[in-house]
């Protein structure tokens, strides 16, 4: 074993050094860490990112969906910044054949709810929702997006008309427009879900139901009985489903695949 002697002038001790061990250079930067699964979900909540191992890409909805405004350190949250790039990725991504996504929502900002809802609406991938715990006002429009959704039998969605807090202008212009996102609400969930107009609306201005007097809490039976959701079932239900969605997808070869560029 050799062995060095620091200076004495500079205070230092005696270091030892194995055979053939280098010695690391004084306040040299130590690089970063590359970001491991733990890193991963403490700032996405999820388990991976889409890459090139998985068929099916999971991805949680969880908390309250933050908008343009952050939310208080204490909330739970998911952000559309983090969903949006992860369904573009999952898109992109040749490997991953269908998405899983959970959804364990108490509502939050509409935009951004609606956002992600036509986000997934519009993969060209075969995609199952499962609603677990809850998923309440704007997790409505996110949990009928998919291809196939399917809810918990313990699970709820709280179905209310759009709300609004903080700072708002009393003019007739700032009811229209409240007015107009609640249709474009409704629309959405109608033209992506068995249930009728008539049949949303009078649920979410039946009062009674709710402690603000106006909505409708639906379990899970009630929700596939409305039309709301496709079936009553869990994780080994929703995983069943996509897979046999994902067995009948045509394969793109290069023979389907289309050639050229894109029509002017």
């Amino acid at each position: 074993m050799e062995i060095t002697e620091a200076s004495k002038a500079d205070g230092e001790r005696n270091e030892e050094i194995l055979p053939g061990e280098i010695k690391p250079v004084v306040n040299e930067p130590v690089p970063p860490a590359m970001p491991g699964p733990v890193g991963v979900l403490k700032e996405l909540g999820q388990t991976a990112v889409p890459t090139g191992e998985p068929d099916i890409f999971c991805m949680t909805i969880i908390g309250q969906i933050e908008g343009h405004f952050v939310l208080p350190p204490h909330n739970k949250t998911t952000k559309y910044e983090h969903i949006i790039p992860q369904l573009v990725a999952a898109e992109q991504n040749k490997t991953i054949k269908g998405l899983l996504i959970i959804l364990n929502t108490v509502g939050g900002d509409v935009e951004a709810g609606l956002a992600i809802a036509e986000m997934i609406a519009s993969l060209s991938k075969p995609t199952v929702t499962v609603v677990i715990g809850g998923g309440h006002s704007i997790g409505v429009p996110i949990a009928v997006s998919s291809t196939y959704s399917i809810i918990a039998e313990s699970a709820t969605m709280t179905i209310h008309p759009i709300r609004m807090n903080g700072l708002v202008i009393g003019v007739p212009q700032t009811f229209e427009y409240m007015e107009r996102m609640q249709e474009r609400m409704v629309k959405f969930v109608t033209s992506h879900s068995r249930i009728t107009e008539s049949q949303f609306k009078d649920l979410m201005f039946k009062t009674g139901e709710l402690n603000r007097d106006i909505g409708t809490a639906v379990g899970g039976q009630d929700a596939v009985r409305f039309g709301l959701m496709d079936e009553v079932g869990g994780i080994g239900a929703a995983l069943a489903h996509l897979n046999r969605m994902i067995a009948a997808a045509p394969s793109q070869t290069n023979d389907t695949l289309p050639q050229g560029g894109l029509t002017q």
